[in-house]
């Protein structure tokens, strides 16, 4: 009892560190738009595909930006009706990029951004707090990129993702009167992406991209322990601080989409987009610990333990009504799919099926441009019942987003 205890509350922290959900704010305008993608005004499209550098009208592009995400997730158990809320802190995802043609045909760039992260905090003695108490995620995309311009309606570009990420997490381990803290501050990963771009019409930009799934490599991981009792810490063969060491690989999913912007005028244009997430990724995680007994046999220090995500999907839909050559007006709604069902949830990275709607403004400086962007979800409520962690209940959630970013194109 005492090895599933521990082993259990150990790997739901590190599989949470894989983030189950995908944090899309990586650009403002995007944003107000619904996130959507096939837009080559400014590098802020590097993001998203590294071809539509090719049709940027400038010949340097700088973008960076910023974002509160404010959300609250609440558990009710349904035989006590004890309902439990979040205490988060608001969220700062970021992003920069510089686009560049060195000669006509050519582009180059680098993109930076935060494409999965978040903290969650909830009540020190709720009835999940074998499972978590507070987890702190962090993630930075660094993608430096090439695109070429195959013909005057046609580019294919291509990037490197160097990925660096965090963890920090705390969870009661309530058999022994005790706590532990998963810490990981030096995680990297390795990964790709490509894509091209169409303009078979002035009136028609079409995307379609890949980023690759990058494999966030824990190599100097640590667990530390609390416990009142001398004895639990050399039954678990921890060090004379509590210690134990852990690596671990862990897995960011791949994503597929399709974007397409039509001018219906010359001052109005509607976009959409098709996301497809591989997040079957997720089939196992292993964990080998340095010492602690706490795993599966026949070796006791490494800790196997199957998963059951799925693929998911994401629709979006969004609009833009330039009000005058300096304004700009934007709305956009969009659904987003779960990764896993309901008896799989867990509490470490809520996830619902979730409808968001958004919207902005834009302003226009001669070679400069401001854009502001906000967006509130819409997560529908799941009746809990995840058997293997002990979890049964009713969670329903809610969030909202606001941005601010700049942009400068000075030739």
């Amino acid at each position: 009892m005492k090895k599933i205890l521990v082993s259990t509350a150990l790997l739901a922290g590190v599989l949470s560190y894989a983030g189950g959900f995908r944090v899309s704010l990586q650009g403002v305008k995007q944003l107000a738009m619904a996130h959507t993608s096939a837009h080559a005004e400014d590098a802020s499209v590097t993001f998203f595909n590294p071809a539509g550098m090719s049709f940027i009208p400038n010949k340097l592009s700088v973008v960076a930006g910023g974002f509160g995400a404010s959300n609250k997730v609440t558990f009710q158990n349904l035989n006590t009706l004890q309902s439990t809320e979040t205490d988060n802190p608001i969220g700062t995802p970021l992003y920069a990029a510089i686009a560049y043609k060195p000669i006509e045909n050519l582009s180059i760039g680098l993109s930076v951004t935060t494409p999965f992260g978040s903290t969650i905090q909830w009540p020190d003695n709720w009835e999940g707090r074998e499972l978590v108490q507070k987890l702190e995620l962090k993630s930075f995309y660094f993608q430096p990129m090439v695109s070429v311009k195959l013909a005057p309606w046609l580019a294919f570009g291509a990037s490197y993702i160097y990925a660096r990420g965090k963890v920090d997490w705390d969870k009661a381990v309530t058999q022994f009167d005790g706590q532990v803290n998963i810490n990981d501050d030096k995680a990297t990963g390795h990964g790709y992406g490509f894509g091209f771009y169409f303009r078979p019409d002035p009136k028609l930009d079409v995307s379609i991209a890949y980023r690759s799934p990058v494999d966030m490599k824990a190599k100097n991981g640590t667990a530390t322990f609390k416990f009142p009792s001398q004895s639990v810490y050399s039954q678990l063969r921890l060090n004379a601080a509590g210690q134990d060491g852990f690596t671990a690989t862990l897995p960011l999913v791949e994503e597929y989409t399709i974007g397409l912007t039509y001018k219906v005028t010359p001052k109005w244009q509607v976009s959409a987009d098709f996301n497809y997430h591989g997040w079957e990724r997720y089939s196992r995680l292993t964990l080998d610990f340095d010492n602690a007994p706490i795993g599966n046999q026949p070796d006791p220090t490494v800790l196997v333990n199957s998963k059951n995500f799925k693929n998911s999907k994401t629709f979006r839909l969004g609009t833009q009504y330039a009000f005058t050559n300096m304004i700009y007006g934007r709305l956009g709604a969009y659904y987003d799919e779960a990764p896993y069902t309901t008896d799989h949830f867990i509490p470490e990275t809520p996830s619902y099926d979730t409808y968001v709607i958004t919207g902005g403004v834009g302003f226009k400086l001669k070679q400069f441009g401001i854009d502001i962007a906000g967006g509130y979800a819409m997560p529908q409520y799941r009746t809990v019942n995840n058997v293997s962690l002990g979890l049964s209940g009713q969670s329903k959630a809610t969030a909202f987003y606001f941005g601010l970013g700049l942009s400068y194109n000075p030739f």
